[in-house]
């Protein structure tokens, strides 16, 4: 897979520019996830990881940024891509199968895929012709998240909590567990610790939301560092 299968409409991201500096780390952390499980790293991602600054708060989410840097400046090229191949491809399958049907049934293209297309549409995503994995790929749903979160037109974070509910809180804080447990994993295992601390912070920042909108007050912001 070497990206999202979804393609959104451009009047969704219209508001970009005026993005809380909270919502555009949100953003760009759902689209490093997206990226990252779509296709390995190359060298150039891998540096710019292990460069980056990051937050020296003691929270959890903080801790699994400086983790991730760590393990892409140890990190080669060619390990990775290995590595990738074993976890996500393999001989058949890899060893994780990143797709919520397989989480939430046991089988691929079940009944979560058909509401998951059903979403989409009322959303204005298209299928990508070029892509043949089912869009219930974890790759996608990060990246359709990743649009959804720059989107700064009344209701949007609304709308991100119900996509949330639906198509990612049921399972993909699981799917980055296990991958931290993964016999293969080695760089992975950091992109697995990031992907459920921060599914886990979203989560609690997105019912926050749905919680403000049935008792008004003050807005909510996340909790990301």
């Amino acid at each position: 897979m070497t990206e999202a299968p979804a393609t959104h409409d451009a009047t969704a991201t219209a508001g970009i520019a005026s993005l809380e500096p909270e919502d555009r780390l949100r953003a760009d952390t759902y689209r490093v996830l997206g990226r990252l499980l779509a296709a390995p790293p190359d060298a150039e991602t891998l540096s710019l990881f292990a460069t980056a600054p990051v937050s020296t708060e003691d929270n959890l989410l903080a801790v699994a940024w400086r983790m991730l840097a760590l393990s892409a400046e140890r990190s080669a090229v060619s390990q990775v891509a290995d590595e990738y191949q074993t976890l996500f491809i393999g001989l058949g399958r890899g060893e994780l199968v990143p797709f919520g049907s397989w989480y939430l049934t046991g089988f691929l293209m079940e009944q979560p895929l058909a509401r998951l297309r059903t979403d989409m549409q009322k959303l204005g995503f298209e299928r990508q012709d070029d892509v043949s994995e089912p869009e219930d790929h974890a790759a996608a749903l990060c990246e359709i998240m990743a649009l959804l979160a720059e989107d700064t037109s009344p209701g949007s974070l609304e709308v991100q909590a119900a996509f949330f509910e639906t198509h990612i809180g049921t399972w993909m804080a699981r799917f980055f567990r296990e991958m931290q447990e993964a016999s293969s994993a080695r760089f992975y295992r950091a992109v697995g610790q990031l992907g459920e601390q921060f599914i886990n912070t979203d989560q609690r920042y997105l019912e926050m939301v749905e919680r403000s909108d049935a008792t008004p007050g003050e807005p909510v912001r996340p909790g990301i560092s």
